[in-house]
């Protein structure tokens, strides 16, 4: 909700939600909204949305920047007894500078004015719009106060963002953080709206630019606890880790080592059309870009002042702190005193240079801007994480041959024989797959390695599953993964007896082996043995694959040099096949130990069962 102070938009979200975003004692006396207010909207089985009431007072700009960057609708409000106003504008104009191209109008207080009235502000706003992105966008009239139009306005809204793509919740996740606060008994909470990507519970972390490591302790999505929040979703997540008072509004947590970390950004920006003062070289202007509010200068290398400007102008921002931010950020950029917008745009580049002044910039810049084809595969991938030859053509409108010529540069990566990726992706998947699995073998020595559908199940929200394999089978061909059946590990990792347990796994052995093909139930040698019944299932499949016990049945085991010794004094005395009463006499069992053992030979492939008779078959 966009639009001048007091024309009704946070009557309206009231309205439409039933939740009152107005929530500081200031705001309630003053009755104007000074911080970001939410309410969850709308909720099914694909879709969740949520208001966004930004503050329209000019002095509450900044926190309005915040709330509509990462937004997939505005609902621009103007109030029937006032029409367009200052503010109207300026939302306006920052709206088409952060790029958001789907809007409605809605005229809110049309009980208080006669219909005739109500066209006539229409008529302004339909002047006003004229030439912008909303210019087409359909127009609601509402009153909050008797709901008339709310419940339409609702279903326009619901409508028109089920037309819309969704957003892309693969890659790495990214939030830039409007709000840290305390919750007693918790710690600190930040929240902010998911720009990209996903973000679990219990998933490691990194504050940005600081590079402060913590860890996502628990997840709210619109108030409620989640186990998993998407790209768009408005999360407030509980961190362990790190206190409140070392982080702040602007700050960005990520998933990735793979944000850039700079305060000197190649840009591509418009200006307002009716700008009042004069921009002069390095003038100095307030970036928000996300949650972030830096201070900066504005460089050009085309010109020393600006006044008016229809098209793009490339020149560079130099802040005064570091931010985080990719190619295609949008911002906005305010003149500091006296304040007015000055602009806005996206990010060419995050890593910029110091350049000279001169039309050889300025060609430089328009070819970044472009970006080589080498650029846009990068840029492609990077969003993407992999794609196919097709998806490539479409994302970056090269043709084929020219693909094909690029993608030979040595940071791609062909896989699985149609997709391609970035070969830095890679390492950092390997790097991710790494690390799971050391932690998995500390936790669980006993066990072979981490089930693969598990490694697929914890990385297939931000990759493909064709990429992870190829990783997978990549990293085993270099001699760093193992892979025994399902299970995949280190390479250098061999399951082992936890070394507080070795001294009563011997005495275990000891035991079962003094008393030969005759023994007692496992679990009793176990229990005897002093070691815990929890650690008796992995003890027995370690112990089996070492070759140490055979396993006889769920009840039976014998000690792997007796069972081999067994079935080769078998072996001796029978002919190719034999009867269970030729077996007992030549290995001297009863038949309670006899037949487990048997089925033994049976399953391990020694013998194949015929009627009354078993043949040898090796």
């Amino acid at each position: 909700m966009a639009g001048h102070i007091d024309h009704g938009k946070t009557s309206l979200t009231k309205a439409l939600t039933n939740v009152d975003t107005d929530r500081l004692k200031e705001e309630k006396e003053r009755q104007i909204s000074i911080e970001l207010g939410f309410a969850p909207l709308y909720e099914d089985e694909e879709l969740q949305i949520s208001v966004v009431d930004v503050p329209g007072h000019e002095r509450f700009i900044r926190q309005m920047i915040a709330g509509v960057a990462g937004i997939d609708l505005v609902v621009l409000v103007v109030a029937a007894d006032e029409g367009v106003m200052p503010q109207t504008r300026e939302h306006l104009d920052i709206l088409g500078f952060l790029g958001i191209r789907t809007g409605i109008i809605a005229i809110t207080k049309i009980d208080r004015v006669e219909d005739e009235f109500v066209e006539l502000v229409k008529d302004d706003i339909l002047c006003e719009l004229e030439g912008t992105v909303f210019e087409n966008a359909p127009f609601m009239m509402v009153d909050s106060l008797s709901k008339k139009g709310i419940e339409e306005l609702k279903k326009l809204i619901i409508d028109t963002l089920k037309e819309q793509e969704m957003r892309d919740a693969k890659g790495a996740f990214r939030l830039p953080i409007d709000q840290v606060f305390t919750v007693k008994g918790q710690g600190t909470v930040v929240r902010g709206t998911v720009y990209e990507g996903t973000v679990e519970e219990g998933q490691l972390l990194k504050v940005l630019p600081d590079g402060i490591e913590v860890r996502a302790r628990q997840l709210q999505v619109h108030h409620k606890p989640a186990k998993i929040a998407f790209a768009g979703q408005r999360t407030a997540i509980n961190l362990s880790g790190v206190s409140k008072y070392d982080l702040e509004r602007g700050e960005v947590l990520v998933s990735s080592d793979h944000f850039i970390v700079t305060n000197t950004l190649d840009v591509a920006i418009r200006v307002v059309e009716d700008l009042d003062h004069l921009v002069k070289q390095r003038t100095p202007i307030k970036c928000h870009i996300g949650t972030a509010e830096v201070m900066g200068r504005i460089v050009f290398f085309d010109r020393n002042e600006l006044k008016e400007e229809n098209g793009e102008i490339l020149c560079q921002l130099r802040l005064e702190e570091k931010i985080v931010t990719k190619r295609g950020d949008r911002f906005i950029i305010r003149r500091p005193s006296p304040q007015e917008t000055i602009g806005g745009g996206w990010v060419i580049d995050p890593r910029g240079n110091k350049y000279r002044f001169g039309q050889q910039t300025i060609e430089e810049l328009e070819k970044k801007k472009a970006g080589t084809p080498i650029e846009r595969i990068n840029a492609a991938l990077y969003e993407a994480k992999s794609l196919t030859m097709a998806d490539l053509i479409k994302r970056t409108a090269l043709d084929e041959e020219t693909l094909k010529l690029n993608l030979q540069d040595e940071q791609f990566v062909q896989i699985s024989g149609k997709e391609y990726t970035l070969s830095s992706l890679v390492e950092l998947i390997e790097e991710d797959i790494k690390d799971k699995l050391k932690e998995f073998h500390e936790a669980n020595p006993m066990r072979p390695g981490l089930n693969k559908a598990e490694v697929l199940q914890s990385l297939q929200k931000q990759f493909s599953k064709s990429l992870i394999e190829f990783i997978i089978d990549y990293g085993m061909g270099r001699g760093i993964f193992s892979r025994k059946e399902q299970f995949v590990s280190l390479s250098n990792f061999e399951p082992h007896v936890p070394k507080n347990w070795e001294k009563r796994t011997e005495n275990l052995l000891s035991e079962l082996k003094k008393d030969g093909l005759k023994v007692a139930n496992l679990n009793d040698y176990i229990k005897n043995a002093g070691i815990p019944e929890s650690l008796g299932l992995e003890l027995k499949r370690l112990l089996e694959d070492q070759g140490k016990i055979v396993l006889l049945d769920d009840q039976f085991a014998c000690h792997g040099e007796h069972f081999a010794n067994a079935v080769q004094k078998l072996k001796s005395h029978t002919d190719t096949e034999f009867e269970v009463a030729e077996a007992k006499e030549a290995v001297e069992l009863s038949r309670k130990y006899m037949i487990p053992f048997l089925e033994r030979l049976d399953s391990l492939g020694y013998t194949k069962r015929v009627e009354n008779k078993r043949i040898w078959k090796k």
